[in-house]
């Protein structure tokens, strides 16, 4: 072994909080699953993406919202809001459903104009100017509906959330497109890791062993075709999945390998720093939050199709559901680190546990408890970290 590779030992204790997270996640996938025969069948997966997606595509922006230092508790009602006025254009008014999309995303980024005028540029603290805007797009959710549902939608928009890419390249009990797009990411994910670890070692950088890093390839492969197959052989490639991962896709990489992620790592981690470093605060933190306007339109969409329909308390809580996924993922409470990567398995977490517990049967009072419990002992082991860091 070379001076620039580390053992499993030490890429674990290395990256304790990525690497703690992805075992809590299997750890969590495999408890459900051996007490309950169901919670691994196609089914069943599919089941959790359709359901969950929504907290996921606002996970993606909150993460964002964290990381630059700020919260925001506004995004449940937001949702509503934006479905409602979908409901209204497309079931009322009998638009087309993409006249009801475009409404949507507009008024998503009129609110995320709205709330990030007085953080960024009144400063006014996110916390106060989100719980103001959480009451009044739910107020504003009220009026549009003139306190009723609106329902269905049906046709193209109901496919937004609850169609599938089915058949497309045949297959005799499976359907050979969603393999094909699995293997394709596979064979991605296996170029880019490849290419960033020979990256690193021009750098002189410490690397895993080559043995450790085929078989980190091989894991991956193996559980991502694992679940094509699951997805494969239930009703083929959810829209809402692909929906998903352009969004993973494209935040991922802006937060990554743009000016404006660094940006926003850099006032989070410190904005003193950042100011004296000539980064355009208000700017940023302004788009932060018209970012989070634009995600939680898109989150309101895919929610809306998924119920058919628009009802007044649509979105209730899905602010912090969003808020502990980002947290459960590895995001700091004091900002500064974060990654949409992890908000997703913070958010698969949350969507594992409360599809486990309603299978076994458990109401809602106790899945609330033990959400809570959970991003309680994230959020204490993100202090523990910090300190022994500091020591």
């Amino acid at each position: 072994m070379s001076d620039n590779t580390l053992s499993l030992r030490e890429i674990l204790t290395n990256n304790i909080r990525q690497s703690g997270i992805f075992v809590a996640f299997i750890a969590i996938v495999a408890f459900f699953s051996f007490l309950h025969p169901n919670f691994l069948t196609p089914g069943n997966i599919t089941n959790i993406i359709l359901q969950y997606s929504y907290i996921l595509i606002l996970a993606i922006g909150m993460v964002i919202v964290i990381i630059g230092g700020h919260i925001d508790l506004s995004v449940g009602s937001l949702v509503a809001l934006t479905g409602a006025v979908s409901a209204v254009m497309v079931v009322k008014n009998g638009y087309p459903w993409w006249v009801g999309v475009l409404a949507a995303i507009a008024v998503g980024l009129l609110a995320g104009v709205w709330q990030g005028f007085w953080v960024a540029y009144v400063g006014i603290p996110a916390f106060i100017v989100t719980l103001a805007g959480m009451l009044v797009f739910r107020g504003l959710t009220f009026r549009v509906l003139e306190n009723i549902s609106l329902s269905p939608f049906g046709g193209t928009y109901y496919q937004i959330a609850n169609g599938f890419q089915n058949g497309l390249l045949g297959g005799y009990g499976y359907d050979v497109f969603t393999l094909v797009i699995f293997a394709i990411a596979v064979a991605g994910y296996a170029v880019n890791a490849w290419r960033n670890r020979r990256a690193a070692l021009r750098y002189h950088q410490d690397v895993e062993a080559i043995p450790l890093f085929i078989l980190k390839i091989l894991a991956v492969a193996g559980v991502v075709m694992w679940f094509a197959w699951q997805l494969a052989t239930s009703r083929g490639l959810p829209n809402v999945l692909i929906l998903l991962a352009i969004l993973v896709l494209i935040y991922g990489l802006v937060t990554q390998r743009t000016v404006f992620g660094r940006n926003v790592y850099a006032i989070g981690g410190n904005l003193h720093a950042a100011q004296l470093s000539g980064v355009k605060v208000k700017k940023v933190n302004f788009l932060i939050f018209v970012n989070m306007g634009f995600l939680a339109a898109i989150a309101g969409i895919v929610f809306s199709s998924r119920m058919n329909g628009a009802q007044p308390g649509a979105g209730n809580m899905f602010e912090l559901d969003a808020i502990a996924a980002c947290f459960i993922g590895g995001a700091a409470v004091t900002g500064g680190v974060g990654r949409v990567q992890g908000a997703m398995i913070g958010g698969l977490i949350m969507a594992v546990m409360s599809n486990g517990m309603q299978l076994m049967g458990y109401d809602q009072s106790v899945q609330q408890i033990v959400k809570g419990l959970v991003l309680l002992v994230a959020v204490a082991f993100d202090v523990y970290n910090k300190r022994r860091a500091g020591n």
